[in-house]
Parts: C-alpha cells; structure tokens; sequence
C-alpha cells in the first residue's frame, strides 16, 4: 500500500460555498479497481477543507479490496481518522470488510439521500462506493452529502447503540 497524505486547511464554509459542521480528518482507500476515482475524491475534499490520509494503491496492479478496507477502518476505529471512504467496483465488499472492524459502521451509497440519512440516522463513519457503479460527479455528490451531514442523536442513538449491542 502507497501512502500519500493531501492536506487542505480551514473550517466553515471555503470559496466555493461548501458548509462543514467541523473540520474532519478523512482517511481514504481503495482496491486497483478504483483508484482514479479515490484520489478525484482526495483532491475534490482537500479542496473543502478536509484533512485526506490516502492510504490506497498507487499502482494499477491488481489488489485486494479486504485489505484496504480493514486499514482504513481500522484507522477510524483507532481515532486516526474522523471519517473514512473506500471505494471498490462496486462497494459492496470493501464495505464488507470495513464492518468487520469493530466500532464501523459503513454503508454504500448511489445517491445522496442514502448518503445524508446513514449520518444522520445510523451516525456512520465510513462511506463506501462503487467505481464501476458511479460517474466521477456522482460520486463526489455523493461524498459531499456524507461528508456535511451529522448525526442527529435522539431515537437514531438508541437504535446505534442497539447496533453496537451487537458487536458483543
């Protein structure tokens, strides 16, 4: 695994109007499938502000998404990272993985809804999408509805904490 680490700077909103809750620490990776989409998303969240821990392939040789999406979820579940996302061909098993780490909570997401509502009803930290499945646009649509929602607590943290429950 190559480590490449993209810094942006700054809290609140930055020129191009994009509103953060809190300056976040992102950790980033991917399987060779999807690398050109990862380090797109790496470039388009520095932009905003975000401290980016890119810890994906740099070279197309094929990989294996388990790997990748263990350490950067054991990244998040370490305290290293705030947030995480892997991407994959089509997320689903990158996201596998990354639930297999305890205190994840990852889900993938094809639209900006599902984005917004697994922070804001399931508080997850991790988001997980499909390079085969999503445009660049999309995608990075797609991160920024994750990346400016927030958990909202209330009933949503009893049913959290219920999922936690089951973590043993």
């Amino acid at each position: 695994m190559g480590l490449a680490t993209v810094s942006g700077a700054g809290k609140g909103s930055n020129r191009r109007g994009f509103i953060m809750a809190n300056s976040k620490r992102i950790v980033l990776s991917s399987d060779h499938a999807a690398i050109e989409l990862r380090q797109a998303i790496a470039a388009h969240i520095a932009e905003r502000g975000f401290e980016v821990n890119d810890i994906g392939p740099v070279s197309p040789e094929s990989t294996h998404y388990p790997k990748h999406g263990e350490a950067a979820a054991r990244a998040v579940a370490a305290g290293d990272a705030d947030l995480g996302i892997v991407v994959c061909g089509t997320g689903q098993g990158i996201m596998m993985a990354a639930n297999k780490v305890k205190g994840i909570r990852c889900g993938v997401c094809s639209d900006t809804f599902s984005a917004q509502m697994i922070r804001t009803h399931n508080d997850a930290n991790m988001l997980a999408l499909g390079a085969r499945v999503l445009g660049e646009g999309l995608a990075l649509e797609v991160v920024d509805a994750f990346l400016s929602a927030e958990f909202e607590g209330g009933r949503h943290g009893l049913r959290v904490d219920m999922i936690k429950g089951i973590e043993g």
